[in-house]
């Protein structure tokens, strides 16, 4: 059977640049990301492309989107240029993210789900902004080159949970393409109150190491909605951190017909890192 047709952007995506594109000088909000793992596997664009919001579709290197597990250390979240919170605004975090493209060419991610260990964060999200964040039972243990990420759902359901162990390796000096396109990400895409939107955002470059995979076990991925990974991931990545900006959400591009289909499920999310 012939591949599924997949809706194509009306425009040839940005080019991917390890530095932002644009400089955010008076921030919406500002956070930073610590002790990042990135897990990555490959997925058939046709299998994600209903689950993007309206307006976009999957972004592809040769053909091919990923799907990405990353667990992380959230650190001190803030509004505007005040300083960041100590205690609501730190916390570990992991995310199910897709990759995505719209009618301008921006290149963003899609978060499907994000698991975080404080609940009014959690709580306000969710009902204030309609975000899928999971309040869950987290945890980050590092024992000299290896660290270990747990997570397992409270509230809401579905009952999922994470288990995640990575020993960081040797730092990346020249990232792949293919590295390059999973990180290298200055906006997201989702949708608020019914609307399209691009949330840009800025960074320092991605200090990375590659690494090793050591210890495994999730159903993160499944609860988000999608297949369950098949195999070793492909592209396993460990990063100490950055700081990061966010800008005003941009206004939405047009719609191309067919980019998302009827009942579409997006996600969202403003404290996530990428």
């Amino acid at each position: 059977m012939p591949p599924t047709p997949q809706p194509q952007p009306l425009v040839t995506p940005q080019p991917i640049t390890p530095d932002a594109p644009d400089p955010i000088e008076r921030p919406l909000l500002t956070q930073s990301w610590l002790d990042l793992a990135f897990l990555h596997w490959a997925a058939d664009p046709a299998d994600v492309a209903g689950l993007l919001p309206a307006g976009t579709v999957p972004d592809t290197l040769d053909g091919v989107t990923y799907v990405g597990l990353v667990a992380f250390r959230m650190h001190r979240v803030g509004w505007f240029r005040l300083p960041g919170v100590p205690y609501l605004g730190s916390f570990p975090e992991t995310n199910v993210r897709l990759y995505s493209v719209d009618a301008h060419g921006r290149r963003g991610v899609v978060f499907r789900s994000l698991d975080a260990s404080r609940l009014l964060p959690v709580a306000v999200a969710r009902l204030g902004f309609r975000m899928p964040y999971v309040w869950s039972r987290m945890a980050i243990d590092a024992d000299g080159d290896t660290v270990t990420y747990t997570s397992r759902r409270r509230w809401p359901g579905p009952r999922a949970r994470s288990r995640l162990t990575v020993r960081v390796g040797r730092p990346v000096e020249e990232p792949t393409a293919l590295e390059h396109f999973l990180t290298a990400r200055w906006g997201m895409h989702s949708t608020f109150f019914g609307r399209p939107m691009y949330l840009p955002n800025a960074h320092p470059r991605w200090p990375l190491h590659r690494a090793e995979l050591v210890e495994y076990e999730e159903d993160l991925v499944m609860a988000a909605g999608l297949p369950a990974p098949v195999g070793e991931p492909v592209s396993v990545l460990y990063s100490p951190g950055v700081p990061a900006r966010f800008d005003r959400p941009a206004p939405p591009p047009g719609y191309w017909s067919g980019a998302a289909g009827p009942g579409a499920v997006s996600g969202s999310g403003l404290n996530t890192g990428w």
